[in-house]
């Protein structure tokens, strides 16, 4: 415990809570758009955490993976739709679920070119303590949202990547991809944390945006 640094916990989380919130405001808004306001008259259309929390995915897990040194992994609270409200029953749900993962890879982007900016300076001015947290700050963003993108793109029920998937089945091979749905958490865990199938995508993500964000400034290695 003597090894626990509470300043990059708190950091950490900050980042978390707001990926979290900006991922499910994202699915609430592209909700809206297909015609669907059952979240935005929730009031999840919003970056503000306390409309997004579930205490179990968003507090304990969260913390206790950044306390403990286990694998970050958490959630926040689904945004429900109506899909008798959607314009397009088809493509809608589609869209909806892309939304989170593409408000991660956004955020992703986002950090890289703020990162790119902060590392620049470092040619022009002394470091300092505030320049440094900044950067950290942005490269944890990143980090964060990574793992947010790519496990919910994971193609397994309750996460997004199942209704993208959904799109291409058959209404045969529908019934019975659902049929899974129970089991969809243990096999999760199996996936994600036995066989590590985040892995390797991980790596190539954030060599990507190791790149974009430090190439030829003096933080690249």
């Amino acid at each position: 415990m003597s090894d626990i640094n509470i300043n990059i916990i708190v950091l950490q989380y900050l980042c978390l809570l707001f990926s979290l919130s900006f991922h499910e405001a994202s699915h609430a808004a592209m909700a809206n758009y297909w015609g669907d306001p059952t979240a935005r008259l929730m009031g999840r259309m919003t970056l503000n955490p306390a409309k997004h929390v579930d205490v179990m995915g968003t507090v304990i897990l969260p913390l206790f993976a950044m306390i403990s040194g286990f694998p970050l992994f958490g959630w926040a609270k689904p945004v429900p739709f109506n899909p008798r409200n959607l314009q397009d029953l088809r493509r809608g749900p589609v869209f909806i679920a892309l939304a989170g993962p593409g408000s991660n890879l956004l955020l992703i982007l986002g950090a890289a070119i703020v990162l790119r900016a902060l590392a620049a300076l470092l040619n022009v001015l002394p470091e300092s303590p505030a320049l440094l947290l900044f950067i950290q700050t942005f490269f944890f963003l990143a980090l964060i949202n990574a793992i947010l993108m790519l496990f919910n793109l994971i193609p397994l029920p309750p996460l997004d990547g199942h209704h993208v998937l959904e799109f291409f089945l058959s209404s045969e091979a529908k019934e019975k991809f659902r049929r899974i749905g129970p089991f969809s958490i243990i096999i999760l865990f199996v996936l994600v944390f036995q066989f590590r199938i985040l892995e390797t995508p991980m790596q190539l993500l954030m060599g990507g945006f190791r790149f974009l964000a430090f190439y030829g400034t003096p933080l690249w290695q």
